[in-house]
């Protein structure tokens, strides 16, 4: 079973949406890293009353490094498949493992998802 126009309008629909929020992460990430790390903390001087202060910035600063790189790799997802949309509709939401539809339900949780998930998908 293919999908239907309309689910596919729904996916890409689904797809500027997660697009969208996966750039306003990106966007928070640069605006952090370009902020002071006084001004990122919300802290009032440069001066740590705690060593452990240094722990929890580092800590927070790597973090947020974690997150903008997930976004980053999520955001290649979303743009391939678009492109994937966009070029070959026909072939949209088929599984690389069985080459099987991808059942709606998934793709519209995960709207870029290159794979079914199933116990007869591998």
């Amino acid at each position: 079973m293919t999908l239907t126009e309309s689910q596919l309008l729904h996916i890409e629909a689904r797809l500027r949406e997660e697009r969208e929020a996966t750039l306003a992460i990106l966007r928070r990430y640069d605006e952090n890293r370009a902020a002071t790390p006084t001004e990122s903390a919300g802290d009032l001087s440069n001066y740590p009353f705690h060593l452990a202060d240094h722990g929890t910035d580092s800590y927070d600063e790597d973090m947020e490094a974690v997150f903008a790189e997930r976004a980053s790799r999520e955001l290649e997802e979303i743009d391939r498949a678009l492109h994937q949309l966009y070029e070959d509709p026909e072939h949209f939401g088929i599984c690389e493992n069985t080459g099987k539809p991808i059942p709606f339900e998934r793709l519209e949780m995960v709207p870029w998802t290159r794979r079914c998930i199933g116990k007869d998908d591998f």
